[in-house]
């Protein structure tokens, strides 16, 4: 493996984890060493208790990622050539990595804000498919490009977007190609705030730590009972968020919550 400066970075600090893909001449296009980082990052952060909402940015202020490398992931996971380092061979002998980097099917509830400044295109849009709170710079686009090479967005895209967007703004983005603005992604509400490229990082991490304010396990269960509840029958629904919040009111921050503010002060939580 190379000892270079690893394609992702974590960090992490009062109660955040920062995720930043870091190929940025390469606009953080996709790597098999970005998919394996990428995954271990997910299974680290879900077990810490420490950790209580996630921030994902790409490096430099090109792109958030502009999806697989054409060079190196996509071969591998279509099988046009054979492994030639440790992270091919990873990815090759257990495609699904792909789907677990960009958390397809994960069940993974702590939540994540993304950080957006330049290109989101291609898989890097499926990466941001699956964050829950996106800030973007005034320069940055977005943009499903699969069908454009003969291919498909099937990174989660096309369960996930029409859930996030309007039907026919989910079907314009995947059928045409095209890239849309900052501002029109806010309009559509696929990202919630536009500011200034400069702006970007320091706003994300202000509704970060907004978010970190939160009780670990409150955080984590209030994320579930959304997801899992999500396109169900209300009764299902319903079903789901009854047991999301039973799960939480055995907790003791649940009981911590309610003293300190009976009590005038803010609350000590632990995820427990």
């Amino acid at each position: 493996m190379s000892h270079d400066a690893p394609q992702v970075l974590y960090e992490q600090r009062d109660g955040i984890a920062y995720v930043t893909l870091n190929r940025p001449e390469k606009r953080n296009a996709l790597t098999p060493e970005m998919v394996v980082r990428l995954v271990d990052i997910w299974e680290r952060v879900a077990e810490d208790s420490d950790v209580r909402v996630v921030l994902v940015t790409g490096a430099g202020d090109q792109a958030f990622s502009t999806g697989g490398d054409l060079g190196t992931l996509i071969p591998i996971m279509m099988r046009a050539r054979e492994p030639e380092n440790e992270w091919e061979e990873k990815v090759a002998a257990n495609r699904r990595l792909l789907y677990q980097a960009l958390l397809r099917g994960a069940e993974f509830y702590k939540p994540i804000v993304a950080a957006v400044r330049g290109q989101a295109f291609g898989g890097g849009a499926e990466f941001l498919l699956s964050t829950d709170v996106r800030v973007a710079s005034t320069e940055s686009s977005f943009a499903l490009t699969e069908v454009r090479r003969g291919l498909i967005a099937g990174g989660g895209s096309l369960a996930r977007l029409a859930r996030q967007v309007s039907w026919a703004n989910a079907m314009e983005l995947a059928l045409t190609g095209e890239p849309i603005s900052a501002e029109h992604a806010l309009r559509i509400g696929l990202v919630n705030r536009v500011v200034p490229s400069e702006q970007v990082i320091a706003v994300a991490e202000e509704l970060a730590n907004k978010i970190s304010l939160g009780a670990p396990v409150a955080l984590a269960k209030t994320k579930e009972a959304i997801v899992r509840s999500n396109g169900r029958p209300l009764d299902e629904a319903f079903e789901i968020e009854s047991q999301c919040t039973r799960e939480n009111a055995r907790t003791d921050d649940a009981k911590e919550g309610p003293r300190a503010f009976m009590e005038k002060r803010a609350p000590v939580f632990h995820g427990r």
